[in-house]
C-alpha cells in the first residue's frame, strides 16, 4: 500500500465516521485524543504512563495530519496550514489537560498499614 492510497484510506474512514456518529471533525478530534491518552494510561500504569500517553496522542495527531495534507496534495486541493494546526490543537488539549492535573489526581503514597490482627483489634476498641 502506497501512502497515497494510506492516506486516503484514513480520510475515507474519517469521512464514513463523521457521517455514521453525526459529529463534526472538531469533536471527533476531541474523542480521538481523549480515547488514545486513556488507553495507553489504562494499559502502562507505572510511572512515566502519563507523558508517554501524551506523546502517543501527539504522535497519532501529527501523522494524522500529515496524512491528511497528503491527500489533499494528491487532489489538488490544499487547506491551509492554520486549519491542520487547529486539528492537532483539538485533539492535544485534554490529553494536555489530564497530564498536568493527574499528578495531583493519584493517591498519595503513604505508609501501608495492616488492617488485620492486633492493629484491627486494638482499632475496634478505641472506637
Amino acid at each position: 500500500m502506497t501512502l497515497i492510497q494510506l492516506a486516503a484510506l484514513c480520510t475515507e474512514q474519517k469521512t464514513w465516521l463523521v457521517a455514521t456518529t453525526a459529529l463534526g471533525r472538531d469533536a471527533l478530534h476531541v474523542y480521538f485524543g481523549l480515547g488514545v491518552f486513556m488507553a495507553v494510561r489504562l494499559l502502562w500504569r507505572r510511572p512515566g504512563g502519563g507523558p508517554a500517553a501524551w506523546l502517543a496522542v501527539l504522535v497519532l495527531a501529527v501523522v494524522g495530519e500529515w496524512l491528511d495534507m497528503t491527500t489533499q496534495a494528491n487532489n489538488a486541493m490544499v487547506l491551509p496550514l492554520a486549519a491542520h494546526w487547529h486539528d492537532v490543537w483539538n485533539t492535544m488539549f485534554w490529553p494536555t489537560v489530564l497530564l498536568f492535573v493527574g499528578h495531583w489526581l493519584q493517591p498519595k503514597a503513604g505508609p501501608v498499614s495492616d488492617a488485620s490482627g492486633e492493629d484491627a483489634e486494638r482499632r475496634l476498641e478505641q472506637a
